[in-house]
This record gives C-alpha cells, structure tokens and sequence, in this order.
C-alpha cells in the first residue's frame, strides 16, 4: 500500500490529509478566514496520521502545494513537508495549486478556470479542459475581456476565492461561478499518487515552492 500525505497550505484553507494508493482515507482542515497554518498544520499532520490508522513510517512520500499562493502559507507548507521527507528519508512530491484546485469540479469538455485572490483586482490563474492545461499559470489584472476567447467558445465554470470579485466584471453568459471551493488536500491525493507511480519526486534540499510573484515588504506607515 502507497500511504501519502498532502498537505496544502497556498490559501486560507489549512488542509492535510493521509491517502492510500489515491484514495483520501484520512482529512483534517480548517478554513477560518484567517491563516492558522503555523498553529494548526503539524496538529493536523499528527491527526490525519492516526485517524488513518497507521504509523507516520508508514508512509511512502510526503506531497506539498507548491503554489502558487500565499507566500507565508507555502514556506510553512513546504518547510513542513521537507522536515517529514529528511527525518523519515521519503520523497517529495509537489502539486500544482492551480490545477488541484481545478480537481474540484467536473465539467467534461468545458473549460475550468481556477482562480486565486491576489489582491485588489489581480488573480492568479490556469485553463483546464478535460484534465489538460491548456493555458499556463498567470498574474493577471481581471476586466471585462478576461478569458474572452475560451468563453466565446464554451461554458467556462470558475471557481476559488478569486473567482467572487470576478462576478460582476466578467458577465459574459457563458461564465459560470461555483461557490465555496478551495484548494484542499482531498483533490491531492489523486494527484500525488499518478507522480508517486512515475518517481516524479522533487530534489528536497533544493525544492522551493512556485511563488509567480516577487514577496515584497512594505514599510510601516507608523
């Protein structure tokens, strides 16, 4: 048995979870409005351990969002996820934020468009179709003519909490707003298991997580 554990931790949503050959068997997470990952991540780590049922040596890899996202919430996620990897000598596994937060939803032969809040009117996003990528991960600043070409096409479904200021620019009547997701260790599993098969493993002394943004620190106004 292939024991996993995910844990992502690009947004809001402190989430970790314990999977067997792809299958989600263990899920602990809290999405508060705040970011409780620094507080939470490793109490959730222990308990989705043991909720699964097993010993932490049990398992065969650790799998991290690598973002992108919160630049605080990956570096607890990521520095987390090396820790586990040196101290049980296992591999790495990392996961596209974007499209596991695309794994949330299934619109076969449309367009699934995730996006994450990037403050003010920028979001970060990708274009899904099938399970495929079929445009890269941007920073982009969303108006009116954001994803024109994919919605003149087809129904798009976006979804994230970028996707909420999205809604009353982008009124298109193909554009289609599900509420309420997230990115979330569940739609990892899958995911993590296909990379675990092949040995798509990360370097873990080097590995860094996909940040697209340059962090910036401002001066206090004080």
């Amino acid at each position: 048995m292939a024991y996993i554990l995910n844990i992502e931790t690009a947004t809001k949503n402190c989430s970790v979870s314990v999977a067997e050959n792809g299958k989600t068997i263990a899920l602990k997470e809290l999405n508060d409005g705040g970011y409780s990952h620094a507080e939470k991540l490793h109490e959730f780590i222990k308990q989705t351990v043991e909720d699964a049922h097993i010993s932490i040596t049990d398992l065969k890899a650790v799998a991290v969002s690598k973002g992108p996202g919160s630049y605080t919430g990956l570096r607890i996620g990521v520095s987390a996820a090396k820790g586990l990897c040196f101290a049980l000598n296992i591999p790495l596994i990392s996961i596209d934020t974007l499209k596991s937060l695309g794994q949330a939803i299934a619109f076969p032969n449309n367009y699934i468009i995730p996006l994450l809040d990037a403050r003010r009117m920028e979001v970060y996003s990708a274009v899904f179709k099938n399970n495929e990528c079929v445009r890269d991960v941007k920073a982009e600043i969303i108006d009116e003519n954001s994803f024109l070409e994919f919605l003149q096409e087809s129904d798009v479904y976006f979804l994230g909490d970028g996707a909420e200021k999205c809604k009353e620019i982008i009124t298109h009547k193909n554009a289609h707003f599900i509420d309420d997701k997230f990115p979330s260790s569940n739609e990892m599993s899958v995911l993590s298991y296909n990379k675990y098969k092949k040995s798509d493993t990360e370097d873990v002394a080097y590995f860094e997580p996909f940040y697209l943004k340059d962090f910036l620190v401002t001066k206090s106004k004080k």
